[in-house]
């Protein structure tokens, strides 16, 4: 059994997420963490909305409330959404806690006094009609170096360097489409440059198992390697501390969020009781760690957050040691998917070129959105959602696959016995399937443990097809002399272990289905524990009037997940009439989810 920290990416509170999100973060971190509790690791599985820099405070403005209000509202919503998606956190929190604000401002400390960050004047892009600072990632133009006209102030997705908003040609605000004023001002900056030959042997040690998209994109990173600015001249987000005469200015969110992680992990062992069990999968050198997101975070989580922990070590070229934290685990893994557009269209909520989560889930099975990027998703190439493709996927594969099998083994147990019957001697047809099913736990899983989820989910319905196929050569439905009851109840008890298997094997991509199925097969629906909103109390600090500061969180309880291997069926279940676990779409919504999004 290994330990396992899924680390999620942090979905931005400006607003509530669209598909792209999820496709990138959500649902490959829950499938694969899923998974691995099932096959008996110990996974602690951590997130939260991130709440700090401007285009909050822009987003506030526009509408006449506080940064905080905003943050509180769009938190809330993002909650909601997650856990109606499934995806099981043992703790979705928020970085506006009391809580990360100590652990930031620990990490900042250390590494500071370990020497790893630098004071320097630099030019500082500023909103010239808010005088805020912009967030590099908020400023585009044209890169200097391949000429993408897309690049951002942080670096180009189209070549992978590392830029400032300085570099680009032809900047401008993707806020208010502004052009950017620069200024004089001083910042504290993360002495890469000190870090380059650690943080190049650490990733030197990845070639080959990480996928090549994110190997590429840190490689060229190291190539111009240089200091970058980790605070902000801004009012809303963690004070800067020994800059605490100086409120205007600010962690970098970028340093703030990613060490969200560790924080998440903190606040979830103090919520259990045992304020130290974190330890477990960021102190033990055994642990393993894997990351989740879209692949324009790459950089910030195989070089930026690898340089914070190695500078909180004391592992530079500088020197110096660990703090309170003690010595703080690597990543194992940056799992990056790539993007989703839609209709061939990339993603704008400002555009209108948006589906939001809540609004797809409010139409249509939560477990049909997952099973469709699960299949047609980014995983390692731009994929395109199409509302064509959604039906097509939802009606021929999980109604007249997945859910077609199960429904016709219920109904023809039902109809014919009422429980699942006692096999009489196998044939060589029924151990064949039985026996490609069995294989098929360690095919599957393999694939899901080594984030080739795609391949996976392949995988499991070919053996849906071959289930299918073994119902078409066997024909039960025409066995019903008394001479054939002997075969009638051997080929539904192999059907019935059948469906038995392909769920749990189906348990990480599709959960709610999975409890559904179950419980058309007679069990307790109990095969995936599902996720939980639970409100508390922040840990550290009130509101300004004194009450209790509450937030919303996910969690749960995941330790009665299914074990990933074959439960033999239990002769004489009962099997009542089934309903059918997935809806079938009317062709007819694909006109009307073009015409509502103007598609």
């Amino acid at each position: 059994m290994s330990t396992i920290l899924s680390a999620v990416a942090w979905p931005y509170a400006n607003g509530p997420r669209h598909i792209g999100h999820i496709a990138g973060f959500g649902v490959p971190s829950d499938v694969f963490s899923r998974y691995m509790r099932m096959a008996g690791h110990d996974v602690l599985m951590v997130s939260g909305t991130d709440e700090h820099g401007t285009p909050i405070l822009v987003a506030a403005d526009q509408e006449g409330v506080t940064a905080r209000e905003l943050a509180d509202r769009n938190n809330e919503l993002i909650v909601e959404d997650l856990a109606k998606l499934g995806l099981s956190y043992d703790l979705f929190t928020r970085t506006t806690t009391g809580n990360h604000y100590r652990v930031a401002q620990e990490m900042f400390k250390v590494v500071r006094d370990n020497g790893y960050l630098i004071e320097q004047t630099t030019l500082s892009a500023i909103s010239p009609s808010t005088g805020r600072t912009l967030p590099d990632r908020y400023i585009e133009g044209t890169c200097p170096i391949c000429g993408y006209e897309g690049a951002r102030g942080d670096q180009c997705d189209n070549c992978g360097n590392q830029l400032d908003p300085t570099d680009l040609l032809n900047p401008h605000s993707r806020i208010d489409n502004e052009v950017p004023e620069f200024v004089e001002t001083t910042h504290y900056f993360l002495d890469l440059p000190a870090l380059a030959e650690v943080l190049t042997e650490w990733l030197e040690t990845k070639e080959g198992d990480w996928r090549p998209n994110v190997i590429r994109f840190s490689q060229n990173f190291l190539e111009e390697i240089r200091p970058r600015a980790m605070t902000r001249d801004i009012d809303w987000g963690i004070p800067v501390p020994g800059w605490e005469d100086q409120p205007g200015k600010r962690l970098y969110v970028w340093f703030d969020a990613v060490i969200g992680y560790l924080s998440a992990s903190i606040e979830w062992a103090r919520r259990t009781g045992d304020p130290d069990a974190w330890r477990k999968w960021w102190n033990d050198p055994e642990a393993l760690s894997y990351y989740f997101m879209g692949k324009d975070n790459i950089v910030f989580h195989s070089q930026i957050w690898p340089a914070e922990l190695l500078a909180y070590n004391g592992k530079g070229t500088r020197g110096g040691k660990p703090g309170e934290y003690g010595e703080l685990n690597l990543p194992t893994e940056v799992v990056s998917s790539e993007f989703l557009t839609m209709e061939g269209r990339k993603f704008a909520s400002s555009r209108g070129i948006v589906i939001y989560v809540r609004d797809l889930l409010a139409r249509y099975q939560p477990d049909a959105l997952r099973y469709y990027i699960s299949a047609a998703g980014p995983e390692t190439a731009d994929a395109d959602f199409t509302w064509e493709e959604f039906v097509r996927r939802t009606n021929n594969e999980l109604v007249a696959g997945w859910g077609n099998l199960v429904n016709r083994t219920a109904s023809m147990i039902h109809k014919r016995f009422g429980e699942i019957p006692e096999p009489d001697a196998l044939d060589p047809r029924d151990e064949h399937l039985l026996d490609q099913l069995a294989a098929g736990f360690g095919e599957v899983g393999d694939l899901i443990r080594t984030h080739h989820q795609k391949a996976a989910l392949a995988a499991i319905m070919r053996l849906v097809g071959e289930a299918n196929r073994y119902v078409t050569e066997t024909e039960p439905f025409k066995l019903k002399s008394e001479e054939q009851q002997p075969r009638l109840r051997t080929v539904l008890w192999v059907l019935a272990q059948a469906v038995s298997d392909l769920n749990t094997m189906m348990a990480p991509f599709l959960p709610h289905s999975a409890n559904a199925v179950d419980e058309v097969m007679g069990g307790r629906g109990d095969v995936a524990p599902m996720p939980r909103i639970d409100w508390v109390e922040d840990l550290d600090v009130t509101n300004d009037d004194g009450s209790a500061r509450r937030y919303p969180i996910i969690t749960g309880d995941y330790r009665s997940a299914r074990t990933w291997e074959r439960r033999a069926v239990v002769v004489g279940t009962p099997v009542a009439k089934p309903k059918p676990a997935f809806v079938k779409l009317d062709e007819a919504i694909i006109e009307e989810e073009l015409a509502r999004f103007g598609a």
